[in-house]
């Protein structure tokens, strides 16, 4: 492991394409390799156990790469298997929802967090626990949303299909008076235009693959990892057929996503 080791990213399937986005852009030195257990996905509805072990081979595929961070680019991983994964990993890891968790407590005004994510999130607690560890007086509203994974990978981010089941699924957040809400799903930033139109100007959005990014380069630069030199190129792995991936990869990322190789599982 040194400097021109690449960071490690890893997702159920695309949506962590937008945290490999913030981090190309805030690290454009880093050579980045990036998992998408696409055969495998969504993980939103898969079992605590099941979930460890994904991450796990996730984590251990990575590794194998000879990375110097793994990022858990999966909130439903992040939520389940962060824990486990720091104490038996030899690399530094970082998840999702710490870091969206601190730019939501910086944001908020009135004390009233909204987060959206996949069943297993929700069900997870993990955002209500650390919001609440790091303040006790915080009132938290959760949702699952698990029909935006579906409309994002559809390319549907703004029709009236999106506006009814955005209205649907966040009416009741409207109406709770919350002043922030954290995008819990690394899939959801896309529809950011949709839930900003729909719960208005008094929300501000937090979106958690910017600060995993922030997280990224503190993490490097505290460990002397960072690349110095040099511009960056990124590796995409996948564990099903790669065409859907690269179309819909570079809705995410554009004509970055040229190719992936398909991994056995």
């Amino acid at each position: 492991m040194n400097r021109d080791s690449a960071i490690g990213v890893f997702d159920s399937g695309i949506g962590g394409l937008t945290v490999l986005q913030r981090i190309m852009e805030a690290l454009p030195r880093e050579n980045t390799v990036y998992l998408g257990d696409t055969a495998r996905s969504p993980y939103g509805t898969k079992s605590v156990e099941t979930v460890l072990r994904y991450s796990f081979e996730n984590t251990d595929f990575l590794i194998e790469k000879g990375v110097k961070l793994v990022v858990v680019a999966c909130n439903t991983s992040t939520a389940i298997a962060l824990e486990a994964l720091k104490e038996n990993v030899a690399v530094p890891v970082i998840g999702v929802i710490e870091p969206g968790v601190r730019r939501a407590l910086a944001e908020t005004r009135n004390r009233k967090i909204g987060i959206i994510g996949t069943e297993a999130t929700i069900q997870s607690g993990a955002y209500t626990r650390a919001l609440k560890k790091l303040d006790s007086k915080i009132e938290v509203y959760s949702r699952a949303c698990p029909l935006f994974v579906p409309l994002v990978e559809e390319g549907w981010l703004d029709n009236p299909v999106v506006k009814l089941t955005v209205e649907s699924y966040l009416g009741s957040l409207k109406q709770s008076g919350i002043d922030t809400l954290i995008l819990g799903c690394t899939h959801y930033p896309l529809l950011k235009k949709a839930i900003h139109r729909f719960m208005g100007r008094g929300v501000r959005l937090v979106d958690s693959a910017e600060e995993t990014a922030k997280e990224a380069q503190t993490v490097l630069k505290k460990k002397s990892l960072a690349r110095e030199k040099g511009k960056g190129t990124p590796s995409f792995f996948v564990t099903d057929a790669p065409d859907r991936f690269i179309k819909v990869g570079q809705r995410f990322l554009g004509e970055k996503v040229e190719s992936a190789v398909r991994i056995e599982r």
